[in-house]
């Protein structure tokens, strides 16, 4: 274990304590400054930048992105993002949902929504797709229809293309995969779709995608049609993980009332994280719908691989995560790793049973010796028992969410935290070591979300001790659904002409 002096200007990004208690330390005689961090800060538990909530919400005008399986949709919504969001693999049926992103051209913020391919004559699975992609056609303020250029139009472009005249929205028609002048000829053909001039665009090299977007702007309106959720601080961010074909996409279709996933029995179904507006008890809610985890993301190769990657960083752009175990099976070393990677974010967390219609008297009593030996690290997680498929007990997950983001975003007075600790510490001090016993001279609570607390003490702490400081932490002030944090700062040797050895 390594130790290295940090001062209180740059830990956790900025001032670990505020000039309240800097003024309450210098009353004390201790200067902040004056302490080093116990441990290694190669350990991602302290690391992370803290980053502030995003501001309020603007509406902003919806572009759908529509065409048949592996025209290039999602390479082209790629390109007029500028990043590598959607999932991206060379055979067809990658994309299944409705997928939003925000999108910048020119000064003017929209929302692009990538669709999985339209196929009017599918069937199975590829049905629920073809219906998604149906639903962002009628619920956006304009449609891109997009072409393979190489192909030409299809039976199935000509069916879409009679939907969408008799459509009142805005539409536009995408070229894609012209790479180089020779297909720029045969781009003319698909005028006879009778949707307007067809752009021809490389989704792969970026041609003709700054044309497109300027034809965008035109066409999509200042504002949306549907300004649902709009307004307040922004409706608060809940991410679904859990492992493949545990019931995230069902549970997502039942709180917002809408086939909003494409639900189906093969495992992995959903590829791209699904961001919805759900009104649930009363209050507007940002559900991501995320991919199945069921691999770590270092041994995951193609499409998995991405998946696992947007996943992880739905977590981190979430405020609190809805881990779905299923109740039927046996608690899983996956579901533990979903468990872990929430809580190493640092994010709310709410545990959530699923099919709870199938669990017997025998796998209830096997589900308390499971809850008692493999969730003991997530013990301080809210707890609720449902079944997406009948809705039993879905509307017990409001209050669970509330609970948490209370937690998460609570802050405790340093008066009031250090008068507590006085009297646990009072009643049990820290152990001897190294033939000293170290003091806890002051304690602050240096950020929120999650709750981070620093102690700055004479000599080292043991593990086992601030374990404990936690545990009295939780019992004394809650933070029931809330990860807590606890660092220590220990005060530095100081020697003649300098601040000392580390």
């Amino acid at each position: 274990m390594t130790e290295q002096y940090v001062s209180s200007e740059n830990i956790l990004g900025g001032n670990i304590v505020g000039a309240p208690d800097r003024a309450e330390m210098a009353r004390m005689g201790l200067d902040p400054d004056e302490f080093v961090v116990q441990g290694d800060l190669g350990e991602d538990e302290f690391g992370n930048p803290i980053e502030g909530e995003d501001g309020p919400r603007v509406p902003m005008p919806v572009l759908a992105v529509v065409g048949r399986p592996n025209v290039g949709k999602s390479t082209l919504v790629n390109r007029m993002i500028g990043r590598r969001e959607a999932v991206v693999q060379d055979i067809p049926g990658v994309t299944r949902d409705r997928i939003s992103y925000d999108a910048l051209w020119n000064g003017r913020r929209f929302t692009l929504v990538d669709t999985g391919g339209w196929d009017p004559e599918a069937t199975g699975l590829q049905a629920a797709v073809t219906a998604q992609a149906e639903l962002a056609m009628r619920t956006a303020d304009a449609v891109l229809l997009v072409v393979d250029a190489r192909v030409g139009a299809t039976i199935t472009e000509e069916a879409a293309a009679d939907v969408l005249r008799r459509s009142d929205r805005p539409v536009l028609l995408a070229a894609t995969k012209v790479d180089d002048e020779r297909l720029v000829a045969e781009v003319a053909a698909l005028w006879g779709l009778g949707l307007g001039e067809p752009h021809p665009v490389s989704g792969l090299h970026g041609r003709g995608s700054g044309d497109l977007l300027d034809a965008i702007l035109e066409a999509l309106p200042e504002t949306p049609r549907d300004d649902f959720g709009a307004g307040g601080a922004g409706p608060r961010r809940v991410a679904l993980v859990g492992k493949p074909n545990v019931g995230k996409s069902s549970l997502l279709n039942k709180v917002s009332g809408e086939v909003r996933s494409v639900v189906h029995d093969v495992a992995g179904t959903t590829v791209d994280p699904v961001d919805s507006l759900v009104d649930l008890d009363g209050e507007i809610w940002r559900f991501v719908d995320t991919a199945g985890l069921r691999k770590r993301v270092k041994t995951a190769s193609g499409m998995e691989y991405y998946a696992s990657l947007r996943t992880q960083a739905a977590i981190e752009a979430a405020e609190v995560a809805v881990v779905l175990l299923d109740a039927s099976e046996p608690i899983s070393e996956q579901d533990q790793r979903v468990l872990t990677m929430v809580h190493e974010a640092g994010r709310a967390l709410v545990i959530v049973f699923n099919k709870w219609d199938l669990v017997d008297e025998d796998r209830r009593a096997e589900m308390k010796r499971e809850l008692e030996r493999d969730l003991i690290s997530v013990r301080w997680a809210e707890r609720v028992n449902i079944s997406a498929l009948t809705g039993r007990s879905v509307s017990k997950i409001a209050p669970a969410l509330r609970t948490a983001l209370d937690s998460w975003d609570r802050r405790i007075p340093t008066g009031q935290l250090n008068s507590w600790l006085s009297d646990v510490i009072a009643a049990t001090p820290p152990p001897v070591r190294g033939g000293k016993q170290p003091k806890v001279l002051f304690a602050t609570q240096a950020t929120t979300r999650p709750p981070t607390f620093v102690l700055f003490t004479s000599g080292f702490l043991e593990a086992g001790y601030r374990r404990f400081i936690e545990r009295r932490l939780r019992e004394e002030f809650g933070f029931t659904g809330s990860p807590v944090r606890l660092s220590v700062r220990v005060r530095e040797k100081r020697i003649r002409g300098g601040r000392g050895k580390r």
